[in-house]
């Protein structure tokens, strides 16, 4: 196995300078303020040497005989005052670079600039920072936070161990500031940046890699990120003795990353482990370099150095591998790199295949890291790196459970295949939907919303087993515990009674369906309206909000019902204002009776004519003289809006008749009249409807009319 490990390993300066000014104190009255490195191992040795870490000045009593270390990532201006003010002795171990930046806030805010920073606010260096402007800086790393700041005068800044590449992108939101003063410090530590750089090698060129560090270390996180774009077998190891070495032992080539608070001895105590697992441990001094190896083994470290330089030499590179770069020149149509021990040293990248436009972000011997895309001659694309590292982050956050789409390419045996980018996709015919698919054909070019249930990867070789069934099921559970939350607000916050506002969202034969809060409520057709309907649709519009009432409630079997008409007033109820006694209407007979009919005046008020009221002349039987679905005109000769009656009369517009003559029967002297005792027996027989119709003292002639004219 081969072992890389970058030139800029271990402590960087500030903190070699921090750890050893701690260990030099000896005594009880020594304290650190704040963790002086994020590594344990160090803090407790420190606590062994009997040098107490304390996170704020409230923690203990500090008096003039105490001695206060200041750590690398600095404190505010109020921390020194504080401790100036009780005599306590300070050894300020603030790193140079963020010193400087302190300098920089301090003198732009007493000019009148708004500081912004660029990094995380709860970093204990970004913290120090903001309280060399009295803790009035914007804080951010989102580009949307700092469009349109209300200030004519800004100074930026950046966290010494922010990414280089992140702050290069942010910053250019400043372009667009038209006539404001904006001064921008890339106050970025050169260290950090080195080993940015360095990780951006070491990962573009080994099979695996490890990044070393505390956990809570920011710049240890960013080597990680790094790493991660370029290699997606890049693992993380906080103590070399929790490690599971048993992740990378197959590997042929291993790079080694240590973070900033990461003591070079630590990387021992990995090769130490690392060599019970491997048989051959090298490593090198500057990255990428291909061997350097123990000194017992000089001889095969010879033979493969020579190897390795002639591949080199004659650049035998194969279209998608990686090459780190040198700019020797920028031209107005692209870029010139150098490649050292090459048979041709220079090799042109066209402005096409550049990631920026801007070609002020491009300098001289920069290195950059392009990808092969052709062969004879050798072209170089920048596009084509960034687009590999793009899918390859992406192919991590879809192993992590990120959502992603697919078009279906082909049916097999056993579900679809499809394609994310380059790697194939298989979604078994089981993880297709919620139910189970009888025809997998008719999924042949439909976009799939999918979620990685298994992600194979084999060196270069990858494939995803996804699942579109498991982002419908978590949908369908979402929306069923969205419902049932609101159904329980619902009927818990209603009552039969109650008028609710509700919206018609479709009709169908038997009634409306009305969303009351989101929950749908049934409107029965015969609850629409007093005169009744055909259709919904003659009474309510859908989408149009109307006042309802709850009629009843079913919370066990989730329905309620509402009604429209009982919140509308009856055509009787209004009858008086639009008729009175002695009215002429006009109106159509809809139903017949023995003692007389029905006339429809209007719908849903009908009005009696009486058999007497008829006609000027007796009838035995209303059919005689009408007839269903006739019109005729009537006079109003009685209302009672209470009881929901109205009487009428037609023989009241009619024009007197001839009076009667008494009528002998045939072969008698005696007139008609004579059969009065028959009549008198045909009043215990009378019509029940009569009788109901006297029973509800129906309007209309009188009683004794109606047994006049039935005496007749």
């Amino acid at each position: 196995m081969i072992v890389v490990k970058g030139k800029y390993s271990g402590f960087c300066f500030g903190v070699k300078r921090a750890v050893a000014e701690a260990e030099r104190l000896s005594g009880a009255n020594n304290y650190v303020l704040g963790e002086i490195i994020h590594n344990e191992n160090i803090i407790n040795r420190l606590k062994s040497l009997g040098i107490k870490t304390i996170n704020s000045l409230d923690e203990t009593t500090l008096t003039e005989e105490d001695t206060v270390l200041i750590r690398t990532h600095g404190e505010p201006k109020s921390t020194f005052d504080i401790l100036s003010e009780k005599g306590v002795k300070i050894i300020d171990c603030t790193c140079p670079f963020v010193k400087e930046i302190q300098n920089i806030v301090y003198k732009h805010y007493l000019d009148g600039y708004k500081i912004v920073i660029i990094g995380k606010a709860e970093h204990p260096e970004i913290v120090g920072i903001n309280g060399w402007c009295d803790n009035t800086a914007i804080i951010t790393e989102k580009t949307e936070d700092l469009t349109n700041l209300p200030f004519d005068k800004i100074c930026v800044v950046v966290q010494t161990t922010y990414s280089e590449e992140k702050f290069n992108k942010i910053i250019k939101i400043f372009d667009n500031y038209g006539v404001k003063k904006v001064a921008i410090f890339k106050t970025i530590c050169y260290t950090t940046t080195k080993r940015q750089k360095e990780a951006e090698k070491i990962s573009a060129t080994c099979d695996a890699v490890v990044v070393l560090g505390g956990a809570k270390s920011n710049n240890t996180e960013k080597l990680f990120d790094i790493c991660s774009r370029n290699c997606i077998n890049t693992f993380r190891m906080v103590d070399p003795f929790d490690f599971d070495y048993e992740k990378i032992k197959n590997y042929k080539k291993v790079g080694i990353v240590l973070g900033a608070s990461t003591p070079i001895e630590q990387f021992q105590e990995v090769i130490s482990n690392m060599e019970k697992v491997t048989e051959e441990i090298i490593t090198t001094e500057t990255a990428p370099v291909e061997t350097e190896v123990k000194a017992e083994n000089k001889v095969n470290a010879k033979s493969e150095m020579e190897i390795a330089f002639n591949k080199i030499k004659q650049h035998n590179w194969r279209p998608g591998q990686v090459v780190v770069a040198k700019i020797s020149l920028v031209k107005e149509n692209g870029i010139v790199l150098s490649v050292k021990n090459t048979k041709a040293d220079f090799f042109e990248v066209p402005n096409e295949e550049l990631i920026n436009e801007d070609k002020s972000t491009y300098k001289v011997d920069d290195d950059i890291r392009v990808m092969v895309v052709g062969k004879n001659p050798t072209r170089f694309s920048e596009k084509a790196m960034a687009k590999v590292i793009a899918e390859e982050a992406e192919f991590e956050e879809i192993k992590n459970g990120k959502i992603f789409e697919a078009v279906v390419e082909a049916t097999n045996k056993g579900g679809l295949t499809a394609k994310y980018g380059k790697i194939p996709v298989f979604i078994p015919s089981s993880q297709i939907k919620l139910g189970f698919v009888n025809d997998l054909e008719k999924y042949v070019g439909k976009t799939l919303r999918l979620k990685a249930e298994k992600v194979e990867s084999r060196g270069p070789r990858k494939q995803i087993i996804a699942s579109q069934k498991v982002i419908l099921l978590a949908e369908k559970e979402e929306r069923d515990a969205i419902k049932a939350q609101k159904e329980q607000e619902f009927f818990s916050n209603i009552q039969e009674g109650d008028v609710v506002l509700g919206t018609p969202v479709r009709f169908a034969p038997f009634g409306a369906f009305v969303s009351v809060n989101g929950f749908d409520c049934l409107a029965h057709i015969s609850d629409l309206s007093w005169t009744g309907c055909n259709e919904c649709a003659d009474v309510l519009e859908l989408g149009k909000e109307y006042e309802f009432i709850i009629l009843k409630i079913d919370q066990e079997t989730k329905r309620v019902s509402v009604g429209y008409k009982q919140l509308q007033p009856k055509p009787w109820d209004t009858v008086l204002e639009r008729y009175a006694v002695g009215d002429v209407v006009k109106g159509k007979v809809v139903r017949i009776v023995s003692f007389g009919a029905f006339v429809e005046v209007e719908k849903g008020v009908d009005g009696l004519v009486h058999v007497s009221q008829i006609s000027n002349k007796w009838l035995e039987n209303p059919v005689t003289a009408l007839e269903v679905g006739q019109e005729v005109e009537a006079k109003i000769i009685e209302i009672n809006a209470e009881k929901e009656k109205m009487t009428l009369s037609i023989k009241a517009l009619l024009a007197e008749a001839e009076p009667q003559q008494e009528v002998k029967e045939e072969n008698s002297d005696k007139p008609v009249k004579e059969k009065k005792r028959g009549a008198k027996k045909a009043e215990s027989q009378e019509p029940e409807e009569l009788r109901e119709w006297k029973d509800n003292d129906v309007g209309g002639a009188s009683i004794a009319e109606i047994i006049s004219n039935l005496e007749k």
